[in-house]
């Protein structure tokens, strides 16, 4: 399911994936790095291969050639996805399903860029990438192969020192979640806001008691005792 520019994947195993899907300005600014570092290895190359003759200007070609077509390959197989631009923009290249690209995906989305960049400056790419509904040109297409913003990586705070309380309901996998974004986005709340969703839960309590004990469940999911 597509909301806005987030998509959500259910694996196998039961856990939700949720991609923040890469637009064309950010991966355009991507590559612009890329370009740029591709292109300063070549002028520093340039001159003393130059000055080796035609069996310089034969290993400059070849250099070019590899730069080209293997630079974003070799970066997205070996770093998780991504190139120097990628990491700079915060990007990386994962398959459809969340997983890390390989070399087979990305060597098909790379080699596809000569039709995306038909008939010039990735024209068709960006209109593909338009109307597509995972903003995917058509090397992305091929491999099955997303562009992703790379989330900053956070850490889940301890459980609280109040101990844990087993519910007085089944938790089902959608409680689990709810209890979990309450544990995660706790410390962002005001008290207020938090005695109010405690309420919701335990409405027979009174304020305080409501939220010690739903913290208590927290907990208890959490795993402390």
């Amino acid at each position: 399911m597509l909301i806005d520019e987030r998509l959500h994947i259910d694996t196998p195993e039961g856990a939700r994936l949720t991609l923040s899907l890469a637009g064309p300005l950010p991966r355009g600014m991507a590559y612009g790095i890329d370009l740029m570092i591709r292109g300063l290895i070549l002028m520093v190359v340039a001159t003393p291969l130059t000055l080796l003759g035609r069996g310089g200007s034969g290993l400059y070609l070849l250099l070019l050639f590899l730069l080209e077509w293997f630079y974003p390959v070799l970066f997205e197989v070996f770093r998780q996805g991504r190139t120097p631009g990628k990491a700079m923009m915060g990007l990386a290249v994962v398959h459809g399903n969340g997983a890390p690209v390989g070399l087979s995906g990305s060597l098909v989305r790379n080699l596809l860029r000569t039709a995306d960049l038909f008939p010039f400056a990735y024209l068709t790419g960006f209109v593909v990438m338009l109307v597509s509904s995972r903003q995917q040109r058509l090397g992305d297409l091929a491999a099955d192969t997303l562009v992703i913003h790379v989330p900053a990586s956070q850490t889940r705070p301890a459980p609280g020192d109040s101990g844990g309380e087993p519910p007085d309901w089944p938790l089902d996998r959608g409680d689990q979640l709810v209890l979990l974004a309450f544990h995660d986005r706790g410390p962002r709340l005001s008290e207020e806001r938090q005695r109010e969703l405690a309420r919701l839960a335990y409405p027979e309590l009174n304020d305080d008691a409501a939220l010690a004990r739903l913290r208590r469940v927290v907990n208890h999911v959490l795993g402390a005792a």
